[in-house]
């Protein structure tokens, strides 16, 4: 690598408005970009990323301040800079070769037919899209449809490769892949990247040098990431290295973007919930099930198609005590949110069974609440109002300011003391989903479902809304399980990961019990001795069902582990 800067940002600030209605979005920015590097910013959504990005392409010009290339102002979009962005923009009526042929046409007019196709072939297939060359956009997967994206910035053969967040919309496999993908093709030719991402872990696998950028726009602190490369996912889970580096982006990331605001200056009152059953019978139950409070018992799931039968879930059989939190793990399509809504009485069980408190699951009861990716929140209604949906059904004994109270009392909680009011419409994902997992507890449900709740969002938003639904559950400790891809989540939030094998036939793989103490946060647990442990034992599930339905049997599913008084 060269340390001559290729690109460089002096005393860069940018703000959109004027006088008192200005946003200022980027302060003073100083940034050398050398040449040959992979450098990465990293930060928070709001950030001021995607501007950077934009100001060192010459799509936008800065409020104050100089960017240069080679020495040169930047005032306009250039070939030397090549961009490739979360969507995909491609012409759909064009095939792949057609999309890439266009790029090659725009910078190399003059090439004979021949000459054109060679070159539109070779990008097409350093991105692994041969087999797919003469399919259309509405053809390909969202993981390949970026592939396309990513070959037609090369075919420009740029100097340098401004990468907008190109991954965050893919799911965690594919984004994975691509990502090696990218690192690969920047080890063969060693073009000068600079990376936009929110994921740390695809920040460490692919930079040299991390910069951190604040909330307020400014740069933060800068890592040098000293892991020799080719970098292994699975290796270096195990590496010192990686794992110290790994907390100290992590620490910093949280101390200057997580903010605890969380108040609590409301009480819950002291009312009780109605869940379909007659009050002599409530109180008859009471406090006789604990053991098997929800026993899934060789549940199947199976649809019809014009070829037969499909059994997407099979012999699904698991024991959860109450007050446990599980979390339920596979790659894309392992049938993880199809037993997610059988429990939730959503999708009808096609086999087997599922009996919560002592009760056969039938049809869908405020008993048992779920958060969907999606919040589904009525975006004319306050946040308040929105929460308060359900809650004279479950609570119809009480006094309307009581009820009122449930509400506030766990808007409260997940940070939203001061919105309560505002319009869902008006609201981020990450605000409309601390709205939901509000509505959620606030049902005061004897089962938590969520399908994951943070899919939807970066990923630093995602450890906010995770510390955020840990405070939270740690004051109910209502029976939950969470659907997620995300094995650092898994573990933050479970008392044992369960891990499912690949679909069709889907069932549970292998089940790992999370002896780590509580209240967890990240930060914490990214310095406990057992935190990689346990995470290596996810990882190596994964990748042993990366590429299909590995051989061999399933490892049985344990009996529950006995949760510990706390």
């Amino acid at each position: 690598m060269n340390d001559m800067a290729i690109l460089t940002l002096e005393n860069v600030s940018q703000s959109y408005g004027a006088g008192t209605d200005a946003t200022h979005v980027l302060r003073d920015i100083n940034l050398d970009v050398r040449e040959g590097e992979f450098l990465v910013l990293l930060g928070f959504s709001g950030s001021g990323k995607t501007t950077l990005i934009n100001l060192m392409a010459g799509l936008e010009h800065p409020t104050s301040g100089t960017v240069t290339y080679r020495g040169r102002p930047v005032t306009e979009p250039g070939p030397e800079r090549g961009v490739i962005f979360q969507n995909y923009s491609l012409m759909p009526w064009l095939t792949v070769n057609g999309n890439v042929g266009l790029a090659v046409d725009t910078v190399f007019p003059g090439l004979s037919r021949a000459e054109r196709a060679a070159k539109v072939a070779r990008y097409v297939r350093m991105v692994g899209l041969s087999h797919a060359a003469t399919r259309r956009p509405g053809e390909l997967s969202g993981g390949m449809r970026q592939r396309v994206n990513v070959a037609r910035a090369l075919a420009m053969n740029p100097e340098m490769l401004l990468l907008d967040e190109p991954l965050s919309a893919l799911d965690a496999l594919t984004r994975a892949n691509l990502a090696d993908e990218i690192e690969r093709i920047w080890e063969a030719d060693r073009k000068t990247c600079v990376l936009i991402t929110n994921d740390v872990d695809e920040a460490i696998i692919l930079a040299d040098r991390i910069i951190a950028l604040n909330p307020d726009g400014t740069l933060g602190d800068e890592f040098e990431v000293d892991i020799p490369r080719p970098r292994d996912r699975i290796e270096m889970n195990a590496s010192d290295r990686f794992k110290a580096l790994r907390a100290d982006v992590t620490g910093y990331l949280m101390d200057v973007g997580i903010e605890a605001r969380v108040e609590g200056t409301r009480r819950l009152p002291d009312v009780t919930p109605v869940h379909n059953l007659p009050a002599a019978v409530r109180e008859a139950r009471k406090g006789l099930i604990d053991n098997r409070f929800l026993d899934f018992s060789q549940l199947h799931k199976i649809y019809p198609t014009p070829e037969g039968p499909l059994t997407v879930v099979e012999d699904f059989d698991l024991r959860i005590d109450r007050g446990e939190f599980i979390s339920l793990i596979g790659h894309s399509g392992c049938g993880k949110s199809t037993v997610l809504t059988m429990a939730a009485g959503l999708n009808p069980i096609s086999r087997g069974a599922i009996k919560l408190d002592g009760r056969h699951v039938e049809g869908a009861d405020p008993e048992r609440a779920v958060v969907f990716q999606s919040p589904n929140l009525f975006p004319w209604l306050s946040a308040r109002e929105n929460c308060a949906i359900g809650v004279d059904k479950v609570y119809p004994n009480a006094l309307r300011s009581e009820r009122q109270d449930v509400v506030e009392y766990y808007l409260e909680r997940v940070g939203l003391a001061d919105a309560m009011d505002k319009p869902a419409c008006e609201m981020s994902n990450g605000m409309q989903q601390r709205v939901g997992i509000a509505r959620a507890f606030a049902l005061s449900p004897k089962l938590l479902l969520l399908d994951e709740p943070f899919g939807m969002l970066d990923s630093l938003t995602r450890w906010e809304l995770q510390e955020v639904l840990m405070e939270v559950w740690s004051r109910t400790k209502v029976t939950a399980i969470c659907v997620t891809h995300d094995v650092d989540e898994a573990i933050l939030l479970a008392d044992r990961v369960v891990m499912m094998t690949n679909g069709p036939r889907a069932t549970i793989g292998r089940i790992t019990s999370v002896d780590l103490p509580r209240p967890r946060t990240r930060k914490a647990l990214a310095q406990h001795p057992d935190y990689y442990a346990y995470r290596q034992e996810v990882l190596d599930f994964l990748e042993e069902y990366e590429h299909g339905n590995a051989p061999g049997k399933p490892t049985p599913a344990p009996a529950p582990k006995p949760i510990a008084a706390e």
